[in-house]
């Protein structure tokens, strides 16, 4: 992306390279619209102000190469420049690096930290590592965490591994994804898949929601029973497809939301959660298996929940042996 040279204040013609053959329409335009909000990519792609070959298009549209993106004049309030990485974060980063060769990063991501600047936030994860090594010249996110979720994330060192790997996860072939989450009440021990549609919406506030509906994308995920105490249950989930929060809106259709779910948690739910000292998301990417791009090895990297997550577990009595 780095070889577009982007002005914003006019219409701007890109041509698609190899390198950015089989990539969705809107990761291609936040990696060339460097500090342009998120919001604002996705409003241009939607009033239809974004064309490829003279086509309208939606975000998930897939680019090849030598399709011709047109991309609108925009008008962006000025950004404050991204804070300096205070050295407590950077220690964390540092601590947390789970995997590392030439191509590729594999971080376990703390709790609460967002994966990308925007919407309020000047710094994230992508902005501290960028910040940490600016002798990298590539550093770009393979795939997404919420920010309330913590767990292994891959960051891409080469473009070609960056292009692979989200192949593969498009494709949703190659690559298993595998989380932990404690759920409210006793999940049973009989259910080890939720295959229900999923559908986005947003509220009159804007906010962004999901829900099971006909009218959604068909959604599956794997479900493995792992703990149970009083109040809530472990189990192991892996989101087969990769929609919006699918597993939080799959573990909600069960009636067992995850704990500490703002969203998606009902009110009886939350009054428990409040009881039980329950703070924050208890959901946790644990696990990535994949083939290396560049080597052809089979990696599967863990990374285990903080202290905070496994406090929690042992007294809800959910504790279980990685």
């Amino acid at each position: 992306m780095s070889n577009h040279e982007i002005d914003t204040g006019k219409v701007s013609l890109l041509t698609v390279t190899a390198d950015n053959d089989g990539q969705r329409v809107d990761n291609f335009l936040i990696s060339v619209l460097k500090g342009v909000p998120k919001t604002l990519v996705y409003r241009i792609i939607r009033k239809g102000e974004v064309r490829v070959n003279k086509g309208r298009v939606k975000a998930d549209t897939r680019l090849a190469a030598g399709d011709v993106v047109r991309v609108p004049p925009l008008r962006i309030a000025e950004r404050d420049e991204t804070p300096d990485v205070s050295p407590a974060l950077q220690e964390i980063l540092q601590n947390a690096i789970l995997h590392e060769d030439d191509g590729l990063l594999v971080v376990n991501k703390p709790h609460g930290l967002a994966v990308h600047g925007g919407s309020g936030v000047n710094l994230g994860l992508i902005e501290a590592l960028r910040k940490m090594r600016p002798d990298h010249r590539f550093l770009e996110l393979v795939h997404r965490l919420d920010r309330d979720t913590s767990g292994v994330i891959m960051i891409a060192k080469k473009r070609s591994v960056l292009t692979a790997l989200q192949r593969m996860l498009a494709n949703k072939s190659g690559i298993s994804k595998k989380y932990l989450a404690m759920v409210h009440g006793h999940w049973p021990a009989s259910v080890t898949e939720v295959r229900e549609p999923l559908l986005r919406f947003e509220r009159q506030s804007g906010e962004r929601m999901v829900m099971v509906s006909p009218e959604g994308k068909t959604s599956l995920t794997k479900t493995t029973l792992k703990a149970s105490g009083s109040h809530y249950s472990l189990i192991e989930a892996e989101p087969v497809t990769g929609r919006t929060h699918q597993i939080r809106v799959h573990c909600q259709f069960q009636g067992c939301s995850i704990a500490g779910d703002v969203k998606y948690c009902d009110r009886s739910q939350q009054d428990i959660d409040k009881r039980q000292g329950v703070k924050r998301l208890f959901l946790h990417a644990w696990q990535l298996s994949f083939r290396h791009p560049d080597s052809g090895e089979r990696l599967q990297i863990s990374a285990l929940p903080d202290d905070e997550f496994s406090s929690i577990l042992k007294k809800a009595g959910c504790e279980f042996a990685l």
